[in-house]
C-alpha cells in the first residue's frame, strides 16, 4: 500500500484491521471518536464485529470475554474512559489474556477537558486498577510509528498473554500525516491451547479454565509470582527506546510521544547554536528503558524531563539515573504542549 494521508485516529483503526483485529468493543468519548466510527464502518467489510457497549465498563468486560477465546480484540478510549475500564483491565491482566487498548489522552483530572495531554502516564505504567499487575505500554511519537506499534501490539499481547496499552494524545489523534499501512500477520503462538472454544483440538479434549481468582494465600502468591516473572521477562527482552545525540550531550532531554517530537526540533536549533543537547525517548513506558540512562557518561551535566503534564515520568528518570545527575522537569498541561521556543529557553538556562 502506498502512503495515504490519514487522520491519526483513522490510521490507528485501519492499522488494527490490517493486523487482523476483527472484534472491537468500545464507547464514544472525545478525542478518539473517529476510531470506533471507522471500525463500525469498516470492520464488517472484513468479516469483523463492532459493538458499542452501553458504557466503558460494559465494553471492557466484553473485551475480557472475547479475549478469552484467543482472538484479536481491541478497545479504545480517552482518559476518564480508561479510568472506568481500569477494573476490567486488572481482570484481563490477572486472567493472562491478550488485548490491545489505545488511550488517546486528554486533560484531567476528573472530566478535565478534551484538549491533548500526557497526564495518564502514571495510570498506564503504575496500574490503574487493583493488584500487582502491569500493562505493556507503548508511546509512539509519529503517526507512522503509531501504525507500526498498533500492528505489533498483538504480537506482544500474545507473546506475554497480557494486555498492551498504546498511549497517544489528542494531537496525534487529530493530526493528519502520510502513512503506509500494510497487512501484518500476528503471531498468536499456542492460543488454541488455552483459548475458550478449542477443547476439541486439545489432547484428551482438556477444558480451559481462565480466571483471576485464587482463594488461598499459596495459590494467589504463586500466581502473582508467575505474573512478576513475565514482567521481568518484558524488561529483559522487549524494552524499546530512541537515542538522539547522546554521545556528546551535556544536557539530555527525557521525553516521549508528541512532546519528544517537538523536542527534536528544539534540539536541532540548539545544536546549530553550539549547545550540546541530546535526548532519550522511551518508546516502551513499561517496561521502562533504564539502560540508556545507566550508560550516560560523566560528560552529562543535567537531565531535563519534558512532558505534557505536571511531571509524571520524572521519578522513573531519577531511578534510571541512580541520582548520578541533577534531574529537573519542564512541562505544560491543560491542552498545551511545550513549544520549541520554551524548550530552547529551558535548555539555555540549564546550560548557562
Amino acid at each position: 500500500m502506498a502512503k495515504v494521508l490519514m487522520k491519526g485516529t483513522e490510521a490507528i483503526a485501519e492499522a488494527a484491521i490490517q493486523a487482523g483485529c476483527r472484534y472491537f468493543f468500545g464507547y464514544p468519548i472525545t478525542p478518539q471518536n473517529e476510531i470506533p466510527e471507522y471500525m463500525s464502518a469498516h470492520l464488517p467489510e472484513h468479516g469483523g464485529i463492532y459493538i458499542q457497549g452501553e458504557s466503558e465498563v460494559a465494553s471492557v468486560n466484553m473485551i475480557l470475554g472475547a479475549a478469552a477465546t484467543g482472538y484479536q480484540v481491541m478497545t479504545t478510549s480517552s482518559s476518564p474512559g480508561i479510568s472506568l475500564m481500569s477494573e476490567g483491565l486488572s481482570y484481563i491482566a490477572g486472567s493472562e489474556l491478550p488485548a490491545v487498548v489505545v488511550n488517546v489522552m486528554r486533560g484531567g483530572p476528573g472530566l478535565g477537558g478534551i484538549l491533548p495531554s500526557q497526564a495518564d502516564y502514571l495510570q498506564a505504567t503504575k496500574g490503574g486498577g487493583n493488584g500487582d499487575y502491569h500493562l505493556m505500554v507503548f508511546a509512539p511519537s509519529t503517526l507512522q510509528e503509531t501504525v507500526e506499534v498498533v500492528q505489533s501490539a498483538w504480537d506482544y499481547a500474545f507473546k506475554y498473554r497480557n494486555p498492551v496499552m498504546i498511549l497517544a494524545d489528542g494531537f496525534m489523534g487529530q493530526m493528519m500525516e502520510p502513512v503506509e499501512i500494510t497487512p501484518h500477520e500476528t503471531e498468536r503462538g499456542d492460543w488454541k491451547s488455552w483459548g475458550l472454544g478449542n477443547k476439541g483440538t486439545r489432547e484428551g479434549k482438556k477444558r480451559s479454565l481462565i480466571k483471576s481468582m485464587y482463594l488461598t494465600a499459596e495459590l494467589l502468591e504463586a500466581h502473582n509470582s508467575k505474573l512478576q516473572e513475565k514482567y521481568d521477562r518484558m524488561q529483559k527482552e522487549d524494552v524499546k527506546w530512541e537515542e538522539l545525540h547522546v554521545e556528546d550531550a551535556e544536557l539530555v532531554i527525557a521525553s516521549y510521544g508528541t512532546t519528544a517530537r517537538i523536542a527534536k526540533s528544539a534540539i536541532s536549533h540548539l545544536r546549530d547554536q553550539g549547545y550540546k543537547v541530546g535526548m532519550i525517548r522511551p518508546i516502551t513506558l513499561f517496561p521502562f528503558p533504564y539502560e540508556p540512562f545507566e550508560k550516560l557518561t560523566d560528560r552529562v551535566k543535567h537531565i531535563l524531563d519534558l512532558e505534557m503534564n505536571m511531571g509524571q515520568m520524572i521519578d522513573d528518570v531519577k531511578i534510571a539515573t541512580k541520582s548520578r545527575f541533577p534531574v529537573s522537569f519542564y512541562g505544560r498541561c491543560g491542552g498545551v504542549a511545550p513549544s520549541v521556543e520554551e524548550i530552547e529557553n529551558q535548555c539555555k538556562q540549564i546550560l548557562g
